[in-house]
This record gives C-alpha cells, sequence and structure tokens, in this order.
C-alpha cells in the first residue's frame, strides 16, 4: 500500500480521483475483513476448531485491517512497513525493473533483494516487498502452529500439576497470538488479491507506453474502497471460492503464482474502467470485484492450510531440537524449551 495522507473513511469518491498517487490505499475496510472473515469460515475441520469458533472468525476480520489502521504511528514505523503491501510490477514482468517476478528470480531474502534493486539503480521502499510479507507471515505462523501442537501433546503427558498449570496458560497465549498473527497478516495476503498493488500502473497508467490509452485518473482509491462497500456483498463473493487446492509446493511457489495471477488482471482492470464497467451497480465491476475478493480469501485459506500441515513436521528449541512428533509420542520432554532453560 502507498502511503496514505487521510483515512479511507473520510475521502469521498471525488477527492479520491484527484488525490496524489502517494495516498493510494489498500482494499479498504470492508474488503479487508470480508477476505479474513471469508477464509476462516472456510477452514476445513482439520484445523484446530479454536480457528473455527464465531469469535475467531470475526477476530481474524479485525486484525486482517490493522496494518491499515496503524498507519500513522511515525515516520520510522509508517516507513518501513508501507512497502510491506504492494509490490510494482512493470509490464516486463520485472519487479520495479530489478529481477524477473519468478520464483528461480526471487531473492531468496530481503537484504539479497535490496541488493538485487539497488543493482537496477532502485530499492524496496519504492518497489515494494509483499511478497516477502506473506512469507514472513506464513513462516512465523508454521511456528506458531508448531508451538500449539506441543503444547497439546504436553498438556496430555504431563502428570505434574505445575507444568499442567503453565501448559494451561501457556496454550491459551498461543491460541491468542495465532489469531492476532494470522490475521494481521492476512491483510497482505488481501493486498495481493487487489491488481494494483502488484503493479507499477497503480493509480492511474503512468508515464508509461499506453497504446489502448488507459486512464491517468488515480482510481486506485474509488475502486478498492468506495466500489467495494458499495457492490461487494459476502454471500456473492463467498460462492465464487474455490476448493482447497494442494500446489504441492514451497510457499514461495505459492506465493509467486497467486501474485503472478493478479497481476496479469492489471489490464483487464483497466480495460474495465475504460469500458465504464466500474460504475456503481455495474455487472461487470461487480463481477470482477467479486472474484478478486474471493481469489484473496482462497489463498489466504489455504497458505493457513498449507501451514497447519507443515507445523506437523516442526520443531522447536536449540541444541538439540524437539520434533512434534518427538513431544506427541511421549519421547521428548518439552518443558525446558517452552518454559525455558535459559
Amino acid at each position: 500500500m502507498k502511503p496514505v495522507a487521510a483515512s479511507l473513511a473520510v475521502l469521498t469518491f471525488a477527492a479520491a480521483l484527484t488525490a496524489p498517487v502517494s495516498s493510494a490505499l489498500a482494499w479498504g475496510a470492508s474488503g479487508h475483513r470480508m477476505v479474513g472473515v471469508l477464509a476462516a469460515r472456510a477452514f476445513p475441520s482439520t484445523l484446530p476448531a479454536f480457528l473455527r469458533t464465531p469469535q475467531a472468525v470475526a477476530a481474524i476480520g479485525e486484525y486482517a485491517r490493522e496494518p491499515d489502521r496503524s498507519k500513522g504511528s511515525g515516520k520510522i514505523h509508517d516507513t518501513d512497513r508501507d512497502a510491506a503491501h504492494f509490490l510494482d510490477v512493470d509490464d516486463q514482468g520485472r519487479m520495479y525493473g530489478g529481477p524477473k517476478f519468478t520464483v528461480a528470480d526471487l531473492p531468496p531474502t530481503r537484504v539479497d533483494y535490496e541488493t538485487a534493486l539497488r543493482a537496477a539503480g532502485t530499492d524496496s521502499w519504492k518497489a515494494g516487498y509483499l511478497p516477502y510479507a506473506i512469507i514472513d507471515g506464513h513462516q512465523q505462523l508454521v511456528k506458531d502452529f508448531t508451538y500449539w501442537r506441543i503444547l497439546t501433546a504436553a498438556l496430555k503427558h504431563t502428570k505434574d500439576p505445575k507444568r499442567k498449570a503453565y501448559y494451561t496458560a501457556d496454550l491459551k497465549r498461543r491460541q491468542e497470538l495465532l489469531v492476532r498473527d494470522l490475521g494481521v497478516w492476512a491483510h497482505y495476503v488481501g493486498d495481493a488479491s487487489q491488481p494494483m498493488h502488484l503493479s507499477v500502473h497503480y493509480n492511474g497508467w503512468g508515464d508509461y507506453p499506453n497504446p489502448k490509452g488507459f486512464t491517468q485518473d488515480h482510481i486506485h482509491g474509488p475502486f478498492e474502497g468506495p466500489f467495494v462497500k458499495t457492490n461487494a456483498v459476502e454471500a456473492a463473493v463467498r460462492t465464487q471460492i474455490p476448493a482447497y487446492r494442494d500446489c504441492a509446493c514451497t510457499i514461495q511457489q505459492r506465493t509467486v503464482d497467486y501474485l503472478t495471477t493478479t497481476w496479469k488482471e492489471v489490464e483487464p482492470l483497466y480495460q474495465l474502467q475504460k469500458d465504464g464497467g466500474l460504475a456503481d451497480g455495474d455487472p461487470r465491476g461487480i463481477a470482477f470485484v467479486d472474484g478478486r475478493l474471493a481469489a484473496g480469501a482462497a489463498a489466504l485459506r489455504d497458505m493457513v492450510v498449507d501451514a497447519w500441515a507443515l507445523s506437523a513436521k516442526g520443531t522447536i528449541g536449540y541444541r538439540p531440537e524437539i520434533s512434534v512428533a518427538d513431544v506427541e509420542s511421549g519421547k521428548a520432554d518439552p518443558w525446558n524449551d517452552l518454559y525455558g532453560k535459559d
């Protein structure tokens, strides 16, 4: 997401059309809440029950708004985090003129990414680092689930009252943290379903070859905020969420595939605007935005399911690590690694 000068709630549609490029937002409150809620409602029964309660579903939807709500906290805070909301891919499929946006070319860490961008004369504050925000959040979720599995197993095995009391309290903390971590991370997964978050054409076509005469108007905010709030209906979006898809791939591959699919919708979105399809009530625009929100909810659901599956092979601790399997079987005692051995 580009830095904002004011809350979407106080922007009028006309003001958004004339706002500076830097004020473009992500999905508004309605869109982010919908992605989080619909993804959580689609969690399969194989996931822990606490994540599927009405309270958890609602909390995930609200936390999915949090990275936007925290904006304006200060220069250091905003400067570091704003670029997590987008990735400016150019018409040649390069990350803001840097490496190609493919799994093979995606630098393995943000340090490597920054190095590659600087070699191309730019940096991640300009180019964005959305894929890294998604991968980072997914890895955290895997670790959260790993601790949840180990705490659940430890509670089952221990006979010590002191340990049982600690494990019970820590499991409650872990569940609260899981809902929070998942919900906040859902924001970035949701951002990645909005085509203008994956393009150098993020708020009008900009200073690029424009043979089809696409608009230079600042359409970003009006599309993802007021248009979604007025036209997107949760029940209609839910019908477009496909069944879970096991890609049998890494989170890096799943992330690149998902974001690339979104990037390919940039030109269709601008064509839709040119054809008048983004007027309130136009079925073409409604179908497009419903599809994009459904894609975000499906991606979030699928990534959470993958994280849960990966956590079954997770480990905690250091020298040596202990595995979920060893704790579940009673082979390993996790007390020192859970309470802390200093």
